[in-house]
């Protein structure tokens, strides 16, 4: 399979991850029994001159990763396009990519849970197998 529809399948996998973290980041399910730590994170103080919680961190974490992963849905896209040259002169962002995800794999591994574990997997298989293709002629 050329690199061009591998990087098209990490995209793709990567806008379903974007949507499913950002509809779920931020549900809190009351058989967890989480409903005072979630009123604890929601109370307010002042941080440089703002009024902010715990929540607001929580939340502001969650939206920067759901851009992250849709800045990565791009550029997986673009990877995708590029020529074998292109993409050759580029190997160590093809491999640094894949290796994130790599990492990110082993993150959510240790200290999330399954679903994003299964999907940061997924995202790592396809950009390996990118980084090793070749670029479509």
């Amino acid at each position: 399979m050329s690199s061009t529809r591998i990087y098209r399948i990490a995209s793709v996998l990567l806008v379903l991850y974007a949507a499913a973290h950002q509809f779920g980041f931020r549900q809190v399910d009351p058989t967890w029994n989480a409903d005072a730590t979630v009123m604890a994170m929601k109370t307010t103080f002042q941080v440089q001159g703002q009024t902010r919680s715990y929540w607001d961190f929580f939340s502001a974490i969650g939206f920067f990763c759901t851009a992250l992963l849709l800045f990565s849905a791009i550029l997986a896209w673009q990877l995708g396009t590029l020529s074998a040259g292109a993409l050759a002169e580029l190997k160590p962002v093809r491999w640094a990519f894949a290796a994130c995800f790599v990492g990110l794999t082993i993150i959510t591994w240790l200290w999330v849970f399954p679903a994003p574990t299964v999907f940061s997997a997924l995202v790592a298989l396809t950009l390996v197998l990118a980084a090793r293709a070749r670029a479509a002629s």
